[in-house]
């Protein structure tokens, strides 16, 4: 039973790494190529990683995909126009600026803008608005609670 329990020990640390993505092949060159286009990819599944960053079989996929394209002696631009021809504009974490990604590029800008003249508009429609001026039995009540000397009302009990 130890040595069962050794063994496990043993074979844990080798487990958790066992979805760590290990070089496919043993040029350096191309593996650097594969990685450094992988982080400008996005994982389909993931979506908030990079392909090279995720560890979804999809992205273990893509990431062979990309160096098949390599193998086969494609560039950068002709494997990212093959994975977008695939996947779509979706694929990439900087979509190019076109028609149906203008609101994504535009957007945020657009926002601001907006925020910043609603805020503009509301600070100068405030200077424009008079101050409320009080009662003279309001004067009064305001001067009592200063002073300690009110009563509690009903309101304030509540």
């Amino acid at each position: 039973m130890r040595r069962l329990a050794l063994v496990a020990a043993l074979l844990l640390p080798v487990a958790g790494h066992a979805g760590e993505a290990a070089p496919v092949t043993d040029d350096p060159v191309l593996e650097e190529r594969v990685m450094r286009l992988s982080h400008d990819l996005r994982c389909l599944v993931c979506q908030n990683q990079s392909i090279a960053e995720s560890n979804a079989p999809l992205a273990v996929d893509l990431r062979n995909q990309v160096r098949e394209q390599f193998q086969a002696g494609k560039d950068e631009a002709a494997v990212v126009d093959y994975l977008v021809a695939r996947y779509g504009d979706f694929v990439l974490y900087l979509p190019p600026f076109k028609g149906t990604t203008l609101l994504l590029w535009l957007g945020p800008g657009l926002l601001l803008v907006a925020g910043a003249g609603w805020l503009a508009w509301r600070l100068r429609s405030r200077v424009r608005e008079t101050p409320h001026a009080l009662s003279a039995e309001e004067h009064a009540r305001a001067a009592a609670l200063l002073d300690g000397t009110a009563k509690p009302s009903r309101e304030s009990r509540l």
